[in-house]
């Protein structure tokens, strides 16, 4: 902002200078060759012409067509009639010289102007040019998973908080699950799925392919759950759709490639139906999670309070359901310390991360399920009784690391 100020004062410095200088030129008495003022004369003329230049300035060639030099002889030290008609046409071609140094003036105040607003402009926009908009349920596991993403790879985006019992923030949608994200860039694409937003916006980060094209290789087909009810089924979505060399250039190897696919499909398949059952997993703790769930989502102050208890209740029961639905053991905690063990097994002990030295894609899924426990009972558990706690404090402080470096 002070240099923005700071060009505006030097123009209107230039300005007040030309016409000071207007002013006093008739007591310079400078002389200018006839040829010079006649050769300055028609580009002069044209000089509006030159605004055009690419970024402002002017290409050296037309430079040199409207400097007019100054030729001094030795008829210049002496007064008298021939030195002072000489002089008129060095007022003129001195006034316009000024003015157009006013100009100049105005037009890099404008163009630092306009420069400064479109860098800040820039910095509301994410890379790419995408402008995101996530609706969510802060405790899902699934919407944690994008949020994990978007903020290692440093994506503004916005969130719009869904109301778990009207939903009326998706009710222009036909997909009623969160999460949910609109993503704007040629035009206004809306992703559904967790895993697919994950691989469509990482596609698209180091393709720079359009996002339209990218988000097609994803096709939603209808099938029945074990209910028997229709659901989106989408294809592809453990798959970036890259060229092969950018595949060799994400990947050191097609094993990287694999691996990380299994422990991104392990995540959906496995370790986030292990979150309700022990989150609910007795009175106590569903009522502490349903606390948790009502300050942080979006509910008014009566649905909050029927949400807190009714809920809890419900899901105490619901979380029964789970455990004998996914064939999970009597204390369904021991299954959440083996799996968190089994990602670290998979991790091993000579890398950081799964991808190496920097997390990839199943870190950032199997973190940002595990986070929507922390502050629970649960979470402090399994941080206890398992090996998982370095590789959890490593992924907190890559994603605060790179979230704040760009």
């Amino acid at each position: 902002m002070a240099a923005r100020r700071a060009h505006e004062l030097l123009g209107c410095m230039t300005w007040r200078l030309a016409g000071q200088c207007r002013a006093a030129v008739g007591g310079l008495r400078l002389p200018v060759a006839r040829g010079a003022a006649a050769s300055c004369g028609a580009p002069l003329r044209g000089l509006s012409s030159l605004s055009g230049a690419e970024g402002g300035r002017l290409p050296l060639a037309a430079q040199q067509s409207w400097v007019c030099p100054l030729v001094g002889s030795s008829r210049g030290y002496r007064t008298g009639w021939g030195w002072q008609e000489a002089g008129r046409g060095g007022r003129r071609v001195w006034g316009m010289v000024f003015a157009f140094g006013g100009a100049l003036g105005v037009m890099q105040t404008l163009k630092y102007s306009l420069g400064e607003q479109r860098a800040e402009e820039e910095e509301k926009v994410p890379d790419g040019g995408l402008q995101l908009t996530l609706y969510q349920y802060k405790t899902c596991p699934f919407c944690s998973k994008v949020r994990a993403f978007l903020d290692y790879h440093h994506l503004p985006y916005e969130i719009v908080e869904v109301n778990p019992v009207m939903r009326k923030e998706i009710k222009f949608s036909s997909y009623r699950k969160v999460p949910i994200l609109i993503a704007g860039a040629e035009s206004t694409l809306q992703l559904n799925d967790s895993s697919v937003i994950i691989s469509s916006i990482k596609s698209f980060l180091v393709s720079r392919k359009s996002l339209e094209e990218i988000v097609s290789y994803y096709p939603a087909i209808m099938v029945k759950n074990d209910k028997g009810k229709e659901v989106a089924e989408y294809q592809n979505r453990y798959w970036l759709m890259l060229s092969e060399q950018e595949t060799k250039q994400l990947y050191e190897s097609k094993e990287a490639q694999k691996e990380e696919m299994k422990w991104r499909k392990w995540a959906d398949d496995w370790l986030v139906h292990l979150i309700s059952p022990n989150v609910y997993r007795t009175p106590g703790e569903a009522l502490a999670s349903f606390d948790y769930i009502v300050r942080e989502g979006n509910f008014g102050s009566v649905e909050g309070i029927f949400a807190k208890y009714v809920g809890a209740t419900a899901m105490f029961f619901i979380g029964k359901r789970l455990k004998s639905r996914h064939n999970l053991q009597e204390d369904v905690r021991q299954d959440l310390y083996k799996a968190a063990n089994t990602w670290v097994a998979a991790v091993g002990k000579h890398r950081a991360f799964l991808g190496g030295s920097q997390p990839n894609l199943a870190d950032l899924a199997v973190y940002g399920v595990l986070r929507v426990m922390e502050g629970l009972q649960s979470f402090d558990d399994m941080m206890a009784n398992t090996k998982i706690k370095p590789w959890y404090q490593r992924m907190t402080k890559a994603i605060q690391e790179q979230s704040t470096s760009q």
